[in-house]
């Protein structure tokens, strides 16, 4: 089989204004076009759909991966093409991927195979520049309030209180920690600082969570960026940073069109990291799709206990969207993984690792189920090494928990190896009674009850610890009338728990929290657990080494 950077290169696109007129209704005056594969769609063009009735919206979501992923953008886009392939006006929901994971590890994020969004090289690179943007308004932010101390320090910030970093979207490990500054008075004030990644930043929380340009504008006068001496919390908008921020954010608060392989329209806007951030794309693209078709499939990162978590703990809380029907996608690597096999092994059949990594399954469909009431059927991601005795297997230990099981074949077939999960999901949205959706917790609980009750009810742990640090933290965010915000855990993907290694469906570990942060202008507390990473570094060998450009402009490795 070609490879996915192979499969795109060859793919034959229709002009991104042939996708807007035909497949949404869209005339050409309404877009900003990049080129002849993507565009912008007008902001006020959009507003001016307002009235008319949202379609249904069916959250993407997953067990917890293994280090390769699980398909699950990939399904997304297998899904939308294969609701279009049945005659309905379906469209997807993505974030955009951050070069981080592109030049690391995990390589690009538009879907895989016959499933992918393009054009595929554009979407995984510069794409329209938001991520740019995002970046230009963090750092003039940094700038501002190193340059406030400089000039004099009006507002008495104290430099030791200074916790707005810089950043930059790529994997960097040496610049987690440096010191600017240095190298006498003319270049400011010493004092220690960092980088975190562009989809860690809370201005990429902000960016997704936004509703308008005096939205943004709004929340991004809010953020807190450090303390006085006295401890009084110091926001952009004292500093009047706020307009010249949502000035460079302008243009790219309009969401992003693009097309499947199979010519579905696609949204593609805003990528905050899952395990680092909420992990889902912008609400001013999920709600302008939900207007624009009558089905909206919409991706949440990672497992069903972290994107989908905050999907429904942060984004639907604050922006009143609410999902109809889940998808979870599991593969038979993945419950063998959790069932004990090691990586190298598991295209091997082995049916007791099946059963033994359903324990991983089970809860997150628990989860989805119980916890945020949202009915689901599970998409069974089927890999060439998957054995027909696996498949079986899968689908009567899914049964026998009342969900149904679709095995999809959408990387190799595209939207037709995803028909019959469409279909499940059409027979789901028809039969699903009055909705159950609910929050983990409530918004009245404090702080540290809501990281309590998280950790009991999603990932099975006995307690939660802090860092002394991280404890004094959050109690000064209590009396600073910040309680009332939700959490936002940023831990691994791997397990339920913060030790990487600990697969399955583990219990009664703690969930151990070594830092707090304010995201004010996003509107929620982030917890920072175990030993993840808010500037990610490289690999041994990172995916960078085969990314080549060819003599005659052909990108080539990208995957």
């Amino acid at each position: 089989m070609l490879s996915d950077i192979e499969i795109a290169n060859a793919a034959e696109l229709h002009p991104i204004t042939q996708v807007a007129q035909e497949e949404l209704g869209i005339d050409a005056v309404h877009l900003v076009p990049y080129g002849h594969h993507k565009a912008k769609v007008d902001l006020g063009y959009l507003q001016s759909l307002e009235d008319r009735p949202l379609g249904k919206l069916i959250l993407m979501t997953a067990m917890s991966p293994t280090p390769a992923g699980e398909g699950k953008t990939t399904t997304t886009v297998g899904l939308t093409d294969a609701l279009r392939g049945l005659g309905l006006k379906a469209m997807a929901c993505l974030r955009e991927p951050s070069m981080g994971p592109v030049f690391g590890m995990k390589g690009g994020a538009a879907g895989g195979g016959w499933a992918q969004v393009v054009p595929m090289t554009d979407i995984n690179l510069h794409f329209t520049g938001d991520f740019a943007a995002i970046a230009a308004a963090n750092n003039l932010l940094a700038a501002l309030i190193d340059n406030h101390i400089q000039h004099g320090n009006a507002l008495g910030i104290d430099v030791r209180s200074v916790d707005w970093k810089r950043v930059l979207d790529l994997n960097d490990r040496a610049l987690r920690d440096v010191v600017v500054g240095l190298g006498g008075l003319a270049n400011g004030s010493p004092r220690q600082d960092g980088f975190d990644i562009v989809v860690a930043s809370e201005l990429m929380a902000i960016f997704c969570l936004t509703e308008s340009w005096a939205d943004l504008k709004r929340r991004i006068g809010d953020i807190v960026v450090g303390h006085t001496r006295e401890k009084r919390p110091v926001t952009a908008r004292e500093l009047e940073a706020d307009g010249a921020m949502a000035v460079l954010l302008r243009d790219a608060l309009a969401p992003n069109l693009v097309q499947t392989l199979e010519h579905a329209p696609a949204f593609v806007h805003g990528g905050p990291f899952a395990n680092i951030a909420h992990g889902c794309s912008s609400v001013i693209a999920t709600r302008a799709a939900l207007r624009l078709a009558d089905y909206v499939v919409t991706e949440a990162g990672f497992g069903a206990d972290l994107g989908a978590e905050k999907f429904v703990d942060i984004k639907c809380r604050k922006s009143g969207l609410r999902p109809d029907a889940a998808v979870v996608v599991a593969t038979v690597r993945a419950l063998k993984f959790h069932g004990g096999v090691d990586v190298p092994d598991l295209g091997r059949e082995d049916l007791g690792a099946v059963e033994r990594g359903m324990e991983n399954l089970e809860r997150h469909l628990r989860n989805v189920r119980e916890v945020y009431g949202i009915p689901c059927v599970v998409a069974l991601n089927r890999f060439p090494t998957d054995t027909d005795a696996e498949v079986a297997r899968v689908v009567e230990l899914v049964g026998a928990l009342d969900v149904r099981t679709h095995p999809a074949t959408h990387f190799a077939d595209g939207g037709l190896g995803a028909t019959d999960l469409a279909k499940g999901v059409l027979d789901l949205l028809e039969s699903s009674g009055p909705s159950t959706f609910s929050f983990t917790y409530p918004d009245d609980l404090p702080l540290q009850e809501k990281a309590e009750t998280l950790a009991h009810r999603l990932y099975g742990a006995s307690s939660v610890t802090w860092d002394g640090k991280a404890k004094r933290r959050l109690d000064r965010l209590e009396a600073d009338g910040y309680g009332g915000l939700p959490v936002c855990v940023a831990k691994t993907q791997y397990s339920f728990s913060t030790d990487a290694t600990l697969r399955g469906a583990p219990t009664g570990h703690d969930l151990h929290v070594r830092e707090v942060r304010l995201s004010a202008g996003a509107g929620f507390v982030v917890l920072v657990c175990g030993d993840v990473m808010t500037m990610p570094g490289l690999p041994t060998t990172p995916a960078a080494s085969r990314i080549d450009l060819l003599d005659d402009g052909t990108i080539v490795g990208l995957s």
